[in-house]
């Protein structure tokens, strides 16, 4: 293991630590992070672009040859965490930029965290693998048709503004990123190792700017949409499990879908949320961020150990 491959590690294993200590130098020193709100949008741009330069053909060929599970994990991640967002949301009567911001992230596609949760899970790696990235491949068109029908109760949403947005944040960069797997091979394989921790930065650093933006809300509510965070995450991670186990799949592709549902990709829900909303809006997407980064490692661990048994 090289030098940046363990600080890629380090990294990814203290990733909710840094989180934390971010959000908190945000809330007691804010005049500090007031420079990044305008870069929220290019540091995710950054972390997809990392993303599309892992991307692999044989992430791709699972459709093909065990279409199933594929499938499954892909309506589930588009279908429980949107309808929980949604119903969490009138069951706590959040007051409309928070509903919302719970409904942005539920609406995200899977988080690349969840490919590595998976793997110490013991579940389908690369079945995981491939719900990401067709997911995230999707995100432009689902997500904002999402956020559309399921928010417009709470606040006017363009689905056009919020489209050109997840094509610009997410669309392109992956392009990019295949782009110069192709035409800058020998670079690109220099540069993998260092690319988890600049993910990580990357969503630290748009974490703090969330928490500074809300100061002052947060202190007011942070506690509720923690909790409704929690429940959000929890109940994915049930819900999801239940959906494959519903359609007979593997033990190891249960873990592998109800930890794909779970986990979202909060940077995203970040980015749109400062966008298009109000800044309180990126919060529950912030607090996500923190959460599904305990509740994960703890999940999989569980699960690991739990590996040589045979599911009933």
């Amino acid at each position: 293991m090289n030098t940046f491959q363990k600080i890629g590690k380090f990294a990814g294993d203290t990733f909710a630590l840094w989180v934390l200590l971010a959000a908190a130098l945000a809330m007691w020193v804010p005049q500090y992070f007031t420079w990044i709100a305008p870069w929220i949008t290019t540091l995710l741009g950054i972390v997809m672009f990392g993303m599309g330069m892992t991307l692999k053909l044989d992430d791709f060929k699972l459709v093909l040859q065990h279409p199933k599970g594929v499938i499954i994990g892909i309506i589930s991640q588009f279908t429980i965490m949107p309808l929980l967002a949604f119903v969490l949301a009138k069951t706590f009567q959040l007051p409309p930029e928070i509903a919302v911001g719970v409904i942005l992230v539920g609406c995200c596609p899977g988080g690349t965290a969840s490919n590595v949760m998976t793997f110490l899970a013991k579940g389908n790696t690369a079945l995981s693998v491939t719900i990401t990235s067709f997911t995230t491949l999707l995100a432009p068109i689902v997500t904002p048709a999402l956020i559309y029908f399921l928010a417009s109760e709470w606040l006017p949403v363009s689905f056009m503004a919020m489209f050109m947005s997840v094509v610009k944040v997410v669309l392109i960069p992956i392009i990019l990123g295949i782009l110069a797997q192709i035409f800058f091979k020998p670079v690109v394989a220099k540069s993998i190792d260092i690319l988890p921790t600049i993910s990580v930065v990357a969503i630290v650093l748009i974490v703090a700017a969330v928490v500074r933006g809300s100061r002052d809300k947060i202190i007011e509510s942070g506690l509720l949409i923690l909790a409704v965070v929690i429940l959000h995450n929890g109940l994915g991670y049930a819900l999801g499990y239940l959906a494959a186990k519903i359609f007979r799949m593997d033990y190891e592709d249960k873990k592998a879908v109800a930890i794909e549902v779970g986990m979202q990709n909060s940077g995203l829900g970040a980015s749109l949320a400062a966008t298009h909303f109000d800044p309180i809006s990126a919060v529950p997407s912030a607090i996500f961020s923190f959460w599904h980064n305990i509740s994960g490692p703890i999940l999989a661990t569980y699960w690991s150990k739990k590996a040589g048994k045979v599911e009933e």
